[in-house]
């Protein structure tokens, strides 16, 4: 049994073995990761400005206006077959001056979406229309704010359509029947957690949120009290998010205003960050898109972007986004098409942002501005506008949800067998190590059978990974030697890392990016959010600009390989890994790259990406998410590049993270 002298090893985890802490030159080391991937980002949106800048005619944005739409069908992973909607009306509210329609239709066969539609009682038909994408308040389509801006069109003269959006209102996709809401409570939780499935499959989440817009626009369109010619759309932050996406990929609306979402990527990234997983289409930050591109694509057609001062999308952005895409209006001789309305509130469709959208969408689809204040509206209670029997579809009808899309996707896909390493490195943006690794030395720790070393070294630029080196004392010449990588950091691993220094090996115990010491847990996501989704900005960030963390993370492991390789002391075809937790796939990944590794230890690495497909719900994987791997391979698959090498796993775990159970 190993002596670890009178210092207890839990006495040295909470001490001594981080200890960057307080050291001048690292005390930004937690905001390390977003920092860096902000930086990757911030790249690739300025060398975009720069292109965007030299645009000088309307040809070169109608051909950047192809561009857009192909490279969001492509990173959507294409739309589902345009298949009959199978449309009913469940019931109908009688009002003086207009009438409520609830509708049930089928964007795919046997996904039900459930919608009220805003029919006027006075005027001559062919109305004019607004689709009306849902934000994430509260109420779905049932929302007060929401029906106070239903109501006033229809009494206006338009026919209005909403529809509740994945995880909202009649929809909840993860319905828990004895609690009676979602088992996971906020439905941007529910986005975000079936969007990693849809990643790993090579989707994004919004091409069902999408899909089901484009659907809602073809019943609107299909109803004859509709003008096809007068097609608005409106909502607001979510609702302002699929007003954006629908508009740039849909030629049928005329008008567009989306409200409290339009700012610049730049400024989400240096505020809140990426938002969830719907209003994320990775990678098109890569792609050389950011939120202009939208109005972009909509010119030179009625546009205006509402915003608020106050609102925590940023009216710097919003600002910039309204400057840069009145240039290209200009191009079009079309500046009068453009506007934008600032109000000095918050996040929300508040009135003054409501009454622009009244003016704006009257002007351009009646031919004169309605600038008439709303008025009383009587509001509904929720349980009157439901168009099923029970308020939610999972208990009505049944059908299909994402997760069972996605399964059935996953059933289609034909990967090819064992991957090769180009395709490994293709996937998760590996980047091989340009140099050595420059090496910091920060004091040792002298214990009877080894020694431990506190060192950083830099994995590329911008990257430092803390690390401890534990050097038997009591051998001499080439020894064996580990890598070790916990997923809770180095001080976690301590106790692994001084059995196998006991043993005689020398080790290396890393906190790859975003580990250990460089852990970065953002407070403004919730107490919720880090639990199911770890540091999801920095993952998603990295997504966007066409990388992955899994990709980073295996760079680090590579550097701190070819740091013991190059030690006198260490026998370089005799370097094992061993990975814990959360640094099982990164390191298998690494494994699967470096054939310096002989051999690797597995212990509580997930399953399968396949599994996480298969589970409603998924905790601690985002981090570990390569878009389209389910395409090429799965993690057992990496199991059989590395062969013959010895792979060794231990107590597997599922997408919860709780152990397999055996047989």
């Amino acid at each position: 049994m190993l002596l670890l002298s009178a210092v207890t090893a839990a006495g040295q985890a909470s001490g001594d073995l981080d200890f960057l802490a307080d050291h001048t030159d690292f005390r930004e080391i937690r905001k390390m990761l977003p920092a860096w991937a902000n930086a990757k980002a911030n790249a690739l949106l300025e060398e975009r400005r720069r292109r965007i800048t030299q645009f000088s005619s309307e040809q070169e944005v109608t051909g950047r206006k192809r561009y857009l739409r192909e490279r969001m069908l492509s990173a959507l992973g294409g739309f589902p077959e345009r298949t009959p909607l199978n449309p009913r009306v469940t019931g109908t509210l009688e009002r003086e001056d207009y009438r409520v329609e609830k509708v049930v239709f089928e964007s795919q066969p046997g996904f039900y979406v459930t919608a009220n539609l805003y029919l006027p009682k006075s005027g001559n038909p062919p109305y004019p229309a607004i689709l009306f994408p849902l934000g994430h308040e509260e109420g779905a389509k049932a929302n007060e704010i929401w029906q106070r801006i239903l109501i006033t069109f229809a009494r206006r003269g338009f026919v209005a359509l909403a529809w509740d959006t994945l995880g909202q209102g009649e929809r909840v996709q993860i319905f828990d029947a004895d609690f009676k809401t979602s088992k996971v409570v906020r439905s941007t939780t529910e986005h975000t957690i079936l969007g990693a499935q849809c990643l790993l499959l090579g989707d994004a989440l919004a091409r069902y949120t999408i899909w089901d817009g484009i659907r809602a626009l073809d019943y609107l369109l299909s109803r004859p009290e509709v003008d096809p010619k007068r097609v608005g759309c409106t909502g607001n932050s979510g609702g302002g998010t699929h007003t954006a996406y629908l508009a740039a990929l849909e030629e049928r609306i005329q008008v567009a205003a989306p409200s409290c979402y339009l700012t610049t990527w730049g400024r989400l990234l240096d505020t809140i960050g990426p938002q969830d997983a719907e209003q994320c289409i990775p990678p098109s930050i890569l792609d050389g898109m950011d939120h202009a591109d939208f109005v972009h694509a909509f010119a030179p057609k009625p546009y205006l972007i509402l915003s608020a001062i106050r609102d925590f999308f940023s009216i710097t952005g919003a600002r910039d986004t309204h400057g840069e895409a009145q240039r290209v209006y200009a191009l079009f001789g079309a500046r009068e098409q453009l506007a934008m309305v600032e109000a000095d509130d918050g996040h929300g469709y508040s009135e003054p942002r409501r009454m622009a959208s009244y003016r704006w969408f009257s002007r351009w689809l009646q031919g004169a501005e309605d600038s008439r204040p709303e008025g009383d509206v009587p509001v509904a209670a929720e349980e009157e506008l439901w168009a099923t029997p029970t308020g939610q579809v999972a208990t009505s009808f049944g059908g299909e949800t994402v997760t069972s899309l996605n399964q059935k996707r996953a059933q289609n896909l034909r990967r090819g067998g064992k991957p090769s390493v180009e395709e490994i490195r293709r996937l998760i943006g590996y980047r091989e190590p340009q140099a050595p690794a420059p090496v910091r030395f920060f004091g040792r720790i002298e214990r009877q059978e080894f020694e431990i070393e506190k060192l950083v070294y830099e994995s590329e630029p911008g990257i430092q990974v803390p690390a401890l080196l534990y050097v038997p004392l009591r051998s001499a010449g080439r020894r064996p030697a580990v890598i070790v990588v916990h997923g809770r950091g180095k001080a976690a691993a301590h106790d692994k890392a001084a059995e196998l220094a006991g043993a005689g090996s020398v080790v290396l115990s890393i906190d790859a990016r975003g580990m250990g010491e460089t852990r970065y847990t953002p407070e403004e996501y919730g107490s919720d959010w880090p639990r199911y989704f770890g540091d999801y900005g920095s993952a998603m960030t990295l997504l966007l600009a066409g990388e992955t963390l899994v990709g980073s993370r295996a760079l680090d492991i590579v550097q701190g390989v070819g740091l013991l390789a190059s030690r006198d002391d260490v026998d370089p075809a005799r370097i094992a890994a061993a990975g814990i937790g959360a640094g099982c796939v990164p390191l298998l990944h690494a494994t699967a790259l470096d054939q310096r590794i002989a051999s690797v230890t597995l212990e509580g690495m997930l399953v399968s990406y396949e599994s996480v497909v298969r589970h409603k719900i998924h905790r601690g994987i985002f981090e570990d998410v390569i878009p389209g791997v389910l395409k090429v391979y799965d993690l057992p698959d990496l199991v059989t590049v590395v062969a013959p090498r010895p792979v060794r796993l231990v107590n597997a775990v599922d997408p919860l993270g709780l152990r397999l159970k055996k047989g």
